[in-house]
């Protein structure tokens, strides 16, 4: 992550990573991220995670794009949340308070991000039934939304897509299982 400029995808797959548990602390973000999904289990079929079409999101944080990133810790700490991972040297780090997950990220994006995990729990912990990330992207093409990017819906395991809500803020489904 030493590079100045980030792509918009890689920013995504920053922000999504916000509900990682502490095990992010000194790691690359990509190996991490890889390795808190594996857990040594087959991979349900598309059809187990869709059983339900109902809109199960699964984890829920936000990444907050700050001004200055130390300020912000500070006030977040006043609120009671403890930072558990991150990296301050590049911009960004993750604070929790309890449940409650926020990603404060200084110059990686232009707008607040609210991400939703389908097969995460809020501990990064992959959940038994789940609505799949391109069923919910059915489902909402089905009700007219309109989507900014879409998973490819002839692939099964990690994808994502987004879309704005009609305020113009940004929502990630980011699927890591």
């Amino acid at each position: 992550m030493a590079e100045q400029h980030l792509s918009r995808r890689r920013v995504l797959q920053i922000a999504s990573a916000v509900t990682v548990p502490s095990l992010l602390l000194g790691s690359d973000l990509a190996s991490v991220a890889a390795e808190a999904t594996s857990n040594n289990q087959p991979s349900p079929s598309n059809s187990e995670n869709t059983k339900d079409s109902a809109m199960n999101l699964g984890a829920f944080s936000v990444s907050l794009s700050v001004k200055d990133l130390d300020a912000s810790k500070k006030f977040y700490e006043k609120l009671g949340f403890k930072a558990f991972a991150g990296n301050a040297a590049q911009n960004w780090l993750v604070l929790r308070n309890g449940e409650h997950v926020i990603g404060l990220f200084q110059g990686m994006f232009d707008k607040n991000i609210l991400t939703f995990n389908p097969g995460w729990d809020q501990n990064a912990k992959k959940l038994d039934s789940f609505t799949d990330v391109r069923e919910l992207q059915r489902q909402l093409k089905s009700q007219v939304v309109k989507l900014t990017t879409e998973a490819d819906e002839t692939t099964k395991g990690p994808a994502s897509f987004t879309l704005e809500d009609p305020d113009g803020n940004q929502i990630l489904f980011d699927q890591h299982v």
